[in-house]
Parts: C-alpha cells; structure tokens; sequence
C-alpha cells in the first residue's frame, strides 16, 4: 500500500475541513436532501472520506472522529496537539502497515499450500508435462510455425484462471490479441512460449515463483498464487537476427 490509504483519508478531512472552516456549521450526520451544487459537493467529500477511512472502520471511534472534524470546523481548541497528532499518526501507520503484512503473509501461505496441493494432483493427470522449473503443460493443439527466442516479440490471445476458476485476464473478450516480447513477461510464461511452435494452444499451470511470487497482482491475483492460462501463439512478429 502507497503511504497507505490513511493518507488518503487525511487528504480528505482536509478538504473536507477547509471547505467548511468558515461555514461555523456543526457537522450534519442526517439525511439531508442534495438539492444544491454545494450540497453534491459536501457529500461527494464526505463519501470519498469515507470510501477512505472505510478499510480501517474498525480501528477508529466514530464518535470523535466526527468530534474531531467539529472541533477543526468551529476553531475550538484540539484535544491532541499537531505534535502529538504526527506522532500518534506514524505509530498508527506502523500498526496498520504490520496488520496488512500479517494478513498478506497469511494469504500466501494458505495460496502456496492450496497450489502445492493443486499441483501435485495435476501433474498425474492425462497429458500434463512437468519441466524441470516446475512448470506444467498440455498441448491442446500443436502448431507447424517456428519457436520463438527469449528476444523475440510475439502475438498470443490467452485467457488466465485462479485454481478455483476465477478468470482476472482474456485477450479474447477484449478483442485484440496481445504482443509483447518473450521475455517480457513472467517467468512461466517465457519459458511456455520457448517450447510452442506458432499456431500452437497450450494449457500451462504456473507456480507461483513463476508467476509473481509472495507478491499480489491485482485486486484477483493474491501472494503466492498459482496460475493458469490458456495460450494460443498467434505470430512471431520479430525476429531477432542474431
């Protein structure tokens, strides 16, 4: 996380706060109707302060939360100095920082044991090849063109799957094929693309230190993940000469 969504939350009490500082208006919690352009524009700030503060909801008193926005708006004297504020701030950062790395470290090793357990199953079953990194595959259809070399750029459609089916990317429902040069991409990857002859279609199945390791990729793409991908090389549109 970028210097964390708490910034995030900051940035918008402050806007919050210096759109109203002069207003000498206690904050509104009720369901007042928008009518106005100054009504949207109070309530897009409180919803995206909120949409801020919302994955640290339960970490945080509403109450003085909302207390500490009064005190800002009406120019009453603050509980907490700006010194003190800063410093309780970085702790709390800290903290947050340690809970989220916590949470993803557990979610790799619950990926990893699901994808090691995932992939000793698969690798017995009809037509997958192993290679020596650990990789598998099975050809769906065995093209006649050449290979491609690490540095050459090539054409593919493909469509990627989680172990339990969740598709994250597909060149087919976006209409374009995708090109990018062989060792561009992850590992797994590379070394599939090096073993299909063009007009080939494979099923490979990428450990995670193939793939993106003890790292996310995405809102889908967890630490630690195993991934799957169906790919059809379509074109060598380069090829390196030397």
């Amino acid at each position: 996380m970028n210097r964390f969504f708490l910034l995030a939350g900051v940035c918008a009490f402050a806007l919050f706060a210096s759109s109203c500082e002069k207003s000498g208006k206690q904050p509104n919690v009720s369901n007042d109707p928008i009518t106005t352009f100054e009504d949207s524009v109070s309530y897009i700030i409180g919803f995206n302060m909120g949409g801020s503060l919302r994955e640290i909801k339960d970490e945080v008193n509403l109450n003085l939360l909302m207390q500490g926005i009064s005190d800002i708006i009406n120019g009453n004297e603050t509980k907490i100095t700006r010194e003190m504020a800063n410093s309780i701030m970085r702790r709390f950062d800290e903290q947050m920082r340690e809970k989220v790395k916590k949470a993803e470290d557990e979610k790799c090793a619950k990926n990893k044991a699901e994808g090691s357990k995932f992939l000793e199953e698969n690798k017995s079953k009809d037509g997958v090849i192993t290679t020596a990194s650990g990789l598998q595959y099975i050809v769906l259809k065995e093209g006649s063109g050449p290979k491609p070399k690490e540095t050459d750029q090539v054409k593919v459609n493909y469509f990627g799957t989680l172990i339990d089916g969740t598709e994250f990317d597909n060149s087919y429902k976006r209409g374009q094929p995708a090109e990018f040069r062989v060792s561009g991409v992850i590992k797994g990857w590379t070394e599939a693309l090096q073993l299909m002859n063009t007009g080939s279609k494979f099923k490979i199945f990428v450990p995670s230190e193939l793939a993106y390791g003890d790292r996310s990729a995405g809102p889908q793409i967890g630490p630690g993940s195993v991934l799957i991908f169906e790919i059809e090389l379509l074109e060598i549109v380069n090829t390196d000469k030397k």
